[in-house]
């Protein structure tokens, strides 16, 4: 758990986005079966993604409603934010989530991650060559 707010009292923390490819909106408990089934589809793809760690390899539901919990009280806290992605299917598939956590390099005041199931990457930004 992060210990102090990323941003000022002052700033509005954006709630939802609306693209023509996703919705963004805070990852909250109330996402967890979506969630949990996103991810269970992809478990191959997103260990792949995941540097030094076993997630999410057997992954139970209630740990993933642990982990969303702990996701939202940050995001109340503004200490970091958590963000489901969803598939503009008004919004009922949850196709991934990104992160913004305080930076651990001094340069940066935040870091940003994402992850995406593998029936989405073709939403992803290309790479450089």
């Amino acid at each position: 758990m992060y210990s102090r707010p990323i941003v000022k009292d002052s700033f509005k923390v954006p709630t939802e986005l609306v693209t023509k490819n996703f919705i963004l909106r805070p990852l909250t408990i109330k996402y967890v079966d979506k969630d949990y089934e996103a991810v269970m589809k992809s478990v191959d793809h997103l260990y792949k993604l995941m540097d030094d760690s076993e997630w999410p390899k057997e992954m139970t539901l209630d740990e993933n409603l642990a982990d969303l919990g702990w996701h939202e009280v940050e995001f109340s806290l503004r200490h970091s934010f958590a963000y489901t992605v969803l598939s503009t299917k008004e919004g009922k598939d949850v196709i991934g989530c990104c992160y913004i956590y305080p930076s651990d390099n001094p340069e940066y005041e935040v870091q940003a991650y994402y992850w995406i199931t593998v029936s989405y990457t073709h939403l992803t930004l290309p790479t450089k060559a």
